[in-house]
This record gives C-alpha cells, sequence and structure tokens, in this order.
C-alpha cells in the first residue's frame, strides 16, 4: 500500500491557512477521537474552523491539528488521490479525504470516523495490517516459472493486451471498499474486496504464470464465493476498479478450472 502516510501528520504541504477576520465563514467538524491512553471508550469532538469554498476535508484536519489540537491522528500523504492512505468516514461514507469538498457535504457539522470493520488504533488511524495480509494472500505480482536473463529481451504487451488489466490496476489500496463491505463486516476472514481485485488484474496479465496458486488461494471458504454481490464496493471506489465485479469475473474462473480439473486433470496441472 502506497503509505508514505502518517498518523497525524505534519501540514507543510498543506495550504496557507485562510485569513480571519470579523466577515470570515465558519464551519463546524464532529470528529470521531479514539485515545487509547486515556480510556477504552471512543468519543466525538466539535471543532470550528475558518471555512473557504475550495477547501476539502483533509485541508479542514490539518487546520486542526496545526492551529487547535496537535493530538489529532490521522494518515495522509499525497493530497492528490493516488496514495490512498487518507481515508475516512466522512457523513457516513468511505471516502478520500483530500477528494471531498466541505461544500458538497450537506450535513452540519460535518462527520468525520475512522473507516468502519477495521480495528482503531488511535481517532482516525486504523489497523491495515489484516488488510496487508489478505493483499500478500493473493500474490499481487507477476509470477514466472522461469525468469529470461534481461539480455534477452523484455516481457512486451501489445495495448491490447493491457487493456484487459487496466481497470484493475488502478486499485489504490485505500480499503473503502472494505469499509463499505457488509459480508467483511459480518466476517473479517472474507478475502475482500481489493485483493480480488488485484488478484484478477494478474489473473488477465499475459506474462503472469501464477494462476493455479493464485485461484487456489482465493476460492476457498473466506473467498470470493462468500461475496454476495451487494455491490457497495463498487460504488464507494474511488478509482472506479468495480471490485465487486472483479470477484464475479473470479468465481467464473475458479469455477471453469474446478470443472476442468475434472474432467481433464492433466490440463490444469
Amino acid at each position: 500500500m502506497a503509505t508514505g502516510a502518517r498518523a497525524g501528520a505534519a501540514t507543510a504541504s498543506a495550504k496557507p491557512a485562510p485569513r480571519t477576520t470579523g466577515t470570515s465563514k465558519t464551519i463546524k467538524l464532529r470528529i470521531g477521537r479514539y485515545r487509547p491512553e486515556r480510556s477504552d471508550e471512543p468519543f466525538y469532538q466539535e471543532f470550528t474552523i475558518p471555512y473557504r469554498e475550495d477547501m476539502v476535508v483533509l485541508d479542514a484536519l490539518n487546520y486542526i491539528k496545526e492551529r487547535i489540537d496537535p493530538t489529532l491522528a490521522y494518515r495522509w500523504s499525497c493530497r492528490m488521490g493516488i496514495c490512498g492512505s487518507c481515508g475516512a468516514n466522512v457523513a457516513g461514507t468511505p471516502k478520500l479525504t483530500c477528494a471531498v469538498y466541505l461544500k458538497d457535504v450537506k450535513r452540519s457539522p460535518i462527520t468525520v470516523e475512522p473507516l468502519e470493520n477495521f480495528a482503531v488504533l488511535k481517532d482516525l488511524v486504523v489497523d491495515i495490517e489484516p488488510f496487508m495480509e489478505k493483499l500478500a494472500s493473493v500474490d499481487p505480482f507477476i509470477v514466472r516459472d522461469e525468469d529470461k536473463p534481461i539480455e534477452r529481451g523484455e516481457y512486451r504487451q501489445t495495448p491490447e493486451q493491457l487493456d484487459m488489466y487496466r481497470q484493475q490496476s488502478q486499485c489504490i489500496n485505500c480499503m473503502l471498499c472494505y469499509a463499505a463491505c457488509p459480508v467483511y463486516g459480518h466476517d473479517p476472514r472474507f478475502l475482500g474486496p481489493a485483493a480480488s481485485a488485484l488478484a484478477l488484474r494478474y489473473e488477465l496479465d499475459s506474462r503472469d504464470q501464477g494462476s493455479a496458486a493464485r485461484l487456489a488461494a482465493i476460492a476457498t471458504e473466506h473467498g470470493v464465493w462468500q461475496c454476495t454481490f451487494v455491490g457497495e464496493c463498487s460504488v464507494v471506489c474511488p478509482k472506479d476498479v468495480d471490485p465487486a465485479g472483479a470477484i464475479q469475473q473470479l468465481k467464473a474462473r475458479a469455477a471453469t478450472r474446478l470443472m476442468k480439473s475434472m474432467l481433464l486433470p492433466l490440463a490444469t496441472r
């Protein structure tokens, strides 16, 4: 995962703080807090900050940390919707805080909470280790039986071959899909949307030769068969990866391989 993110990161790259005058507009944020060193109980804390039309939620969090409460903990890195590290529940919906304008949130105060379905470490910072383990389990990289030396040339692809998996390759591992997934919320052993989408990305790559082991890893009791195709993961995905659709494609590929293994066992070895 692209986590150059820092819990409670400094605000060196944040926008300049808005000027405060007697006519300045303000806005309220209601932030979910959890301070394990003080109490086992989470709580909400409300902040009133100066408002600008071009402010995103991450700008507001950075303002609070820099100007009001330096103990506020959250993750962020690129501010460009690329690293995937600043996810949070904004007004009840999993969002990248760098991509949500305050002016577009209709509820007041604007509630910002940690992503659902993850253990909270501190304030808006959640434990990503379970997700990283799921991701590693599907071998999210090109597997080759035997790599040829570089002097023998590159593994080239046509534009058409690249287009086969381009959509799934847009995943930024932001985990918003896991926060929206009712199946994962019910059973954290579920492989889940993003890991499945990345598995399909390599299944569709003409250079990959790891399909047998990868499909065996995902076609398990807690793998793709557990998905009930609610589709909320695809709704909240900021990159239109469509993990729900990817899971259905994996089901078809796994079922096809199973049938071939029964009818043509030598062909699937």
